[in-house]
């Protein structure tokens, strides 16, 4: 090789290299740097299961080489659940780490409190863990994306169900008193509305609190025979304890970030929340009726290997590892371009996209116009050991 020909060379890849850092951060030749934070403890801890999950899904796509010939870094932290926590890691992430882009971080208080930092910033916000409707405002968050169902969306899916069945009924709302409960409450109120005065009675936790033991107490004096729970797996699992306790048997609809089999049903005894209703957009690989399905095989397959130890049953992995395949599908729509500017048009461009453990009929979509990963959801009845599925795929409208 010639002396010409070598250095010729090397200012190639000196400038190739100089490229990547001006224009795409976080990125090299063989990596690409992305940051999330997830409740790994405090008092949302269960919720963190997700991000163990995507983590070991990044790994797995590591194993097989990457993505485009690249290994993923996923560089995350443990924010408590905490919102200066979850400030001063972002920040680290963003400003320190120099990450190309936040993907998947967790939590309602958490993006409430990072989310206008991160679009100020101008890093792709792609696919975060919150069903908070404002967050799906694509001109006040023109970098976001999200990755659950709004929880408007949720919320009306629901205050239709409970006046379909119970017309006459009054019903109660337990909610956390942050966006993430905020918004089923106004969800109801859109399906009531004159009637959401007499008919609805809705009383708020802190995530501070110890228990929420005196909101449903007071919840059932006011004899609702229908009850929302909106809130995550810990005082989930304690409303339903404590509804035990008293011998009440309203229907109940639980929220799916509180309604996990692990983490909220088997502290309650599967046998004890019989009739729950709920709403979900993916498989649960436990269940029986989905041993054949090509997707939840492979599931179990990957779980096996890469969560030895983990519970199966904790819907927070199922969910973290779509959130792990949404990433490796956003990287290779990407291609070679990991330009903030194509992560951005990217995660805006997903089209009909099937996840191996979703529902049937569930679909993946983003757009210009659209920010939300998903708007579809199935209702579905806990029978004491297993979910089963009812009526067709619903969206809010």
């Amino acid at each position: 090789m010639s002396k010409k020909l070598l250095i010729t060379m090397t200012a190639s890849l000196a400038m190739t290299a100089a490229a990547f850092a001006a224009d795409a951060p976080g990125v090299t030749a063989t990596e690409v740097k992305i940051g999330a934070t997830y409740p790994f403890s405090g008092p949302a801890s269960p919720l963190g299961a997700t991000g163990k999950a995507t983590i070991a899904y990044i790994n797995s796509v590591n194993d097989r080489g990457g993505v485009n010939g690249r290994k993923i870094n996923y560089i995350t932290y443990d924010d408590a659940y905490s919102p200066p926590k979850a400030v001063e890691h972002t920040r680290k992430l963003v400003e320190s780490d120099e990450v190309a882009f936040l993907f998947g971080p967790l939590g309602t208080p958490a993006m409430a409190a990072t989310i206008k930092y991160v679009n100020a910033k101008k890093v792709p916000h792609a696919f975060i863990v919150t069903g908070a409707t404002k967050f799906t405002d694509i001109k006040e968050y023109p970098f976001t994306t999200t990755a659950l169902p709004s929880y408007d969306t949720e919320g009306k899916i629901y205050a239709k169900y409970f006046r379909n069945q119970l017309p006459a009924a009054k019903v109660g709302i337990l909610y956390q008193n942050d966006d993430l409960g905020k918004d089923f409450v106004t969800a109801f109120k859109a399906v009531y509305k004159e009637a959401f005065a007499d008919k609805v009675t809705a009383l708020a936790y802190e995530v501070s609190d110890p228990t929420v033991d005196s909101q449903i107490v007071n919840l059932k004096a006011a004899a609702p025979e229908a009850l929302l729970i909106a809130g995550t797996p810990k005082f989930a699992a304690q409303a339903l304890r404590k509804i035990n306790e008293m011998e009440w048997k309203p229907l109940i609809i639980l929220n799916t970030v509180g309604a996990s089999i692990a983490a909220t049903f088997v502290p309650v005894g599967l046998d004890k929340v019989t009739g729950v209703v709920s709403a979900a957009f993916f498989k649960d690989p436990a269940d029986p009726k989905w041993k054949d399905d090509k997707g939840v095989q492979d599931y179990i397959a990957f779980f096996r290997k890469y969560l030895p130890g983990a519970d199966i049953a904790d819907s927070n992995y199922t969910f973290g590892t779509q959130q792990g395949m949404i990433l490796e599908q956003l990287l290779k729509q990407c291609g070679n371009d990991l330009s903030r500017e194509n992560i951005l048009k990217q995660s805006k461009s997903f089209k009909d996209f099937v996840l191996p453990t979703a529902l049937p009929g569930v679909r993946v979509n983003t757009s210009e116009t659209s920010s939300q990963a998903y708007t579809q959801l199935q209702l579905q009845r806990w029978n004491g050991k297993s979910w089963d599925q009812f009526g067709e795929v619903m969206k809010a409208d």
